[in-house]
C-alpha cells in the first residue's frame, strides 16, 4: 500500500502533470482567449484568468488544466515563449497552493 501525505495528490507524487501556471498575461485576456490558446495543443479541461476583486482587472497570471499529462507537457514545450494578447507569457507546472496562517486583527 502506497501512502500520500498531506492534502496533496498521489498523481503528484507520480511525476504527473496536468494543472499549468501561466504568467505575465495581458490585462486585456480573458478565459476564453487563454483556452483557445492552450486548445492547440490538447484538450483543455479549465482555464481561468485571475481576477483582482476590488479592481475586477486581470492579476496577470491564471491556470490552466490540459486533459492529460503529454498535453500539459506538450503545452509547456510549445506556448512557453509565445505572444498572446500582445504579450509574451511564460507556461510552466502549477505548484500546490502553500497554506498560508489566517489573519488575525
Amino acid at each position: 500500500m502506497s501512502y500520500c501525505p498531506g492534502p496533496l495528490s498521489c498523481d503528484i507524487r507520480k511525476n504527473i502533470v496536468t494543472n499549468l501556471f501561466v504568467r505575465s498575461l495581458s490585462y486585456s485576456t480573458t478565459d476564453d482567449s487563454l483556452r483557445d490558446l492552450f486548445a492547440t495543443v490538447g484538450t483543455v479541461v479549465s482555464a481561468k484568468v485571475i481576477m483582482d476583486r476590488d479592481t475586477n482587472r486581470s492579476k496577470g497570471f491564471g491556470f490552466v488544466e490540459m486533459g492529460s499529462d503529454e498535453e500539459a507537457r506538450a503545452a509547456i514545450a510549445q506556448l512557453d515563449g509565445k505572444e498572446l494578447d500582445g504579450r509574451t507569457i511564460i507556461v510552466a507546472e502549477a505548484r500546490p497552493r502553500e497554506e498560508r496562517p489566517a489573519f488575525r486583527n
